[in-house]
């Protein structure tokens, strides 16, 4: 489920939403979405030089309160996906809290670290993501442009880093250097096998690399977990680190 939040400013307790835009995805298949302006209490052009939404767009459009209950409909169950997730969480979680209802999403994915992660950019906004790959970005900061982009975004991160499921990908933490279960399990078994693989590593600042291996170690208790083999078609000896390893594939 893809979210995208346009607020009146960055402080989750005085700004608010005024435009939301989610989408409720089964694979290749749209099953919900909600796509509305929302109409604040109080303050209305804060931040309108960023999206453009003033008292004019904003006059006779539904509350947060009108959306309440869509909005959580289409959250049940679902994998939140934004980007910078952190703040569209932290808005709708303020703006439910004001209509007194309760709010969590414990896990979620956020294209922005998913892009650092697979990535090596000079910025990873949207922004230069959609200049990088040539994504149509529609109008920028506009809730339902944001979220097609966004979409986009996430399925090159998703082909980059070939996740086993929802979980492998939130398993990716940039600053916590979290290595994937399923990677370190794939580097197991590839150890067990003694089997050439291509190993997809990402260095510190560097772009991936492909490289051909047999791996003879997984180190575990290290944290993060050490990956040692040799390089093919030579013998050189690497040591990877489990967090920067995109993918594990079979030769």
């Amino acid at each position: 489920m893809f979210v995208d939040l346009e607020m009146t400013g960055l402080d989750a307790t005085k700004d608010r939403v005024v435009e939301i835009c989610v989408e409720r995805w089964v694979g290749d298949e749209l099953v919900g979405s909600l796509d509305s302006l929302v109409r604040p209490d109080g303050r209305v052009g804060g931040a309108e030089h960023v999206h453009g939404l003033g008292e004019a767009e904003l006059a006779g459009v539904p509350s947060f309160d009108a959306l309440a209950d869509r909005v959580m409909e289409l959250l049940d169950g679902a994998v939140f996906v934004a980007h910078a997730a952190e703040w569209d969480l932290k808005f709708i979680g303020a703006e439910m809290k004001r209509l007194g209802r309760a709010f969590e999403v414990p896990f979620y994915l956020d294209t922005l670290t998913l892009s650092r992660r697979s990535f090596a950019l000079p910025s990873h906004s949207l922004d230069a993501l959609c200049v990088h790959f040539a994504i149509d970005r529609g109008r920028a900061h506009r809730a339902g442009d944001d979220v097609k982009a966004m979409r986009e975004v996430f399925a090159k991160c998703v082909a980059a880093l070939a996740p086993v499921s929802s979980r492998d990908l939130w398993e990716v933490r940039i600053a916590a250097r979290r290595a994937r279960a399923a990677i370190v399990q794939q580097c197991e078994a590839a150890v067990n096998y003694g089997t050439p693989v291509t190993v997809t590593y990402r260095p510190s600042r560097k772009p991936p690399e492909p490289l051909s291996m047999i791996l003879t170690e997984v180190r575990a208790i290290l944290d993060p977990p050490r990956v040692l083999g040799y390089l093919l078609p030579g013998r050189g000896r690497r040591e990877l680190r489990a967090d920067r390893i995109l993918k594990v594939e079979s030769v």
